[in-house]
């Protein structure tokens, strides 16, 4: 039986929540950066090598997640996640100094490898196909609320009980979303997703030459996702010269809204192409090379000396880098179908973690050098790169 439509939109807005409980917990770091960075003695370097200990069990532990979350199912695989992901946010708050830190981090990244998995799990079973991508990007705005959220929350907190406060009352509230999950999932049933035909399991897959473009093309256009994610209030207080206060009060939240209407933009952009044309891959293409020649202008972003512009500027980028995430996201779930979704953005998950293991140590040491310059002007090319890789393995079959 299918589901309502207003009930299944229900349903993914509910489970967007979790994706905003996941960058919630991830990004209060990001935002107390400077704070803990100076008690804790801290260098740039030091902390990329924290959110490279993330990086690493995150995309270690993102194919078994996927496997794990295809074969339990939906919801047991995403309350494990939610509750295992929380628990070890609570415990960031009582670290001691930067190995411990280091070890709540890579703890984060493997309880946290499932979450975008089910995401991607949810789309398939709740949505049509051509409505995928707006799917994902029903995902990047429950992201981004977590990436507005952590700056207003962790400096609110920080300034009244200290910064462990922030940890701690992000991780709780991933225990209040897992019985509301739940409660609606009872009466929004999804579509049960039909299981793979003979030849079609995860070793044929793995073996597709579709599944290694998207891995690789992942790993070049979310370097820019990951530069801001982690990297804004550093930046704007390097370069701009302002407190991590005033950063992340008045400027570090607006990026992630712009993230989130990118989204939703390559969603509907991508919609319409579909609804147009039976091959929904070259729908997703066509977004994907906008978006990629509109990141150019990223090499833009520290060569502005006003803070506005500046801002202005990682609203671009963040924006487009969105745009072409979340067609990017919906192409395993064309290329290898529902059954097999969880798994197919696990990969996706891994290339990212991958990606971002080597990206956030090698960017760390280079801002510490060279400043921000030399990185926003070589991964401004990377999205036009990624797209190549698409465009080229897409017609392998």
């Amino acid at each position: 039986m299918q589901t309502d439509d207003r009930y299944r939109w229900v349903a993914m807005v509910v489970f967007t929540l979790a994706a905003s409980l996941s960058f919630l917990d991830r990004q209060v770091l990001a935002a107390l950066a400077p704070t803990i960075k100076t008690e804790f003695a801290i260098s740039n370097k030091e902390y990329g090598y924290l959110l490279a200990a993330f990086s690493f069990t995150y995309a270690l532990a993102a194919p078994l997640a996927g496997w794990f979350i295809d074969r339990v199912g939906l919801n047991l695989g995403i309350s494990l996640s939610v509750g295992f992901w929380s628990l070890v946010g609570i415990a960031t708050g009582f670290v001691g100094g930067f190995r411990s830190l280091l070890f709540c981090r890579g703890a984060l990244g493997l309880t946290e490898s499932g979450g975008i998995p089910a995401s991607g799990k949810a789309v398939a079973i709740y949505l049509r196909p051509q409505e995928r991508a707006l799917g994902s990007a029903f995902g990047q705005i429950g992201i981004s609320i977590g990436m507005v959220g952590a700056p207003v929350l962790a400096s609110a907190l920080a300034i009244r009980y200290g910064w462990r406060s922030a940890f701690v009352v992000a991780g709780l509230l991933g225990f209040v979303w897992i019985p509301v999950w739940l409660w609606v999932s009872a009466r929004i049933p999804a579509q049960a997703a039909e299981p793979p035909k003979p030849g079609e399991g995860i070793r044929q897959m793995a073996t597709d030459r579709r599944l290694w473009g998207l891995i690789f093309s992942n790993m070049l256009v979310m370097t820019i996702y990951s530069l801001w994610m982690n990297w804004t209030t550093v930046f704007l207080v390097e370069t701009q010269g302002l407190t991590q206060e005033q950063a992340n009060l008045r400027l570090a939240w607006i990026p992630p809204l712009f993230a989130a209407l990118g989204g939703l933009t390559g969603g509907a952009i991508s919609l319409r192409f579909a609804s147009a044309s039976s091959n929904l891959p070259a729908a997703r293409m066509k977004v994907a090379l906008i978006a990629a020649i509109a990141l150019l202008a990223t090499a833009a972003a520290p060569q502005l000396d006003n803070e506005l512009f500046a801002t202005a500027a990682i609203c671009w980028s963040f924006f487009w880098a969105v745009a072409f995430s979340v067609n990017l996201y919906a192409l395993p779930i064309d290329y290898f179908g529902p059954a097999r979704a969880a798994s197919g953005i696990a990969a996706l998950t891994f290339a990212y973690g991958a990606m971002q293991t080597v990206f956030s140590a090698v960017v760390g040491e280079l801002i510490v050098k060279h400043g921000f310059a030399p990185v926003c002007t070589v991964i401004s090319v990377f999205p036009l790169a990624a797209w190549a890789v698409l465009r080229i393995t897409g017609r392998a079959r």
